[in-house]
C-alpha cells in the first residue's frame, strides 16, 4: 500500500510540475526584444541572433504610436522590461517601462495624461490571441507562449517597438 501510495504521489508532482507555468529556461541570454507592430510580431534576441519570433496582438487602435492614456495604442520608442507578475491577470504578465519622459512630456503639452501599465501578456479567459488586436495598449501572446518569454525574460532587458 504504502509504494502504491508513494508512486502516486510521485506521479501527482510530476503532473503538477508539468502543468505550471513557470518554465525553466536555460538557453543564451536575451539581451534585446523587438516589436515590429506592423508585421505583428515580436523577436527575442542573443546578440544579433534571433532566438525566438512570436506572433503578437496589439492595442485595438494599432496605427500609430501611444501617446494618451485611453488611446487604446500600443506605445513606440525604446523602453526596457521593469517589472515581472506571476498573478497577472492575463496569465503571466511583463512590464514595459512605458512612459518615459519623452511620453510624459508630449501628454502634459496636450493638458493629458500619457497612461501606463503596459505589458507584454497572455490571454485572458476566452480571448484568443487569434481575433485580432484586442488589448488596451499591451502587447499579447498565447499563454503558452508567455510562459515560455516570461522563463527567458529578466527585468532590465531593452524592448524597442516600431511601427
Amino acid at each position: 500500500m504504502q509504494f502504491t501510495r508513494r508512486t502516486m504521489l510521485v506521479g501527482l508532482a510530476a503532473l503538477t510540475a508539468a502543468c505550471s507555468k513557470f518554465k525553466r529556461y536555460d538557453g543564451p541570454l536575451v539581451t534585446r526584444i523587438a516589436v515590429t507592430k506592423s508585421d505583428l510580431k515580436m523577436n527575442l534576441f542573443h546578440n544579433e541572433d534571433v532566438l525566438k519570433t512570436y506572433d503578437i496582438s496589439l492595442g485595438f487602435a494599432p496605427i500609430g504610436p501611444k501617446q494618451v492614456e485611453g488611446d487604446g495604442k500600443t506605445p513606440e520608442g525604446h523602453y526596457y522590461i521593469d517589472r515581472r507578475n506571476p498573478n497577472s491577470a492575463f496569465h503571466l504578465s511583463l512590464g514595459i517601462s512605458y512612459p518615459n519622459e519623452e511620453d510624459i512630456a508630449y501628454a502634459a503639452s496636450m493638458g493629458l495624461e500619457p497612461g501606463g501599465d503596459i505589458f507584454i501578456h497572455g490571454q485572458k479567459g476566452w480571448i484568443d490571441p487569434g481575433d485580432g488586436n484586442w488589448t488596451a495598449g499591451c502587447i499579447a501572446v498565447t499563454n503558452k507562449e508567455i510562459e515560455e518569454i516570461y522563463s527567458m525574460v529578466g527585468t532590465g532587458v531593452p524592448i524597442d517597438i516600431s511601427a
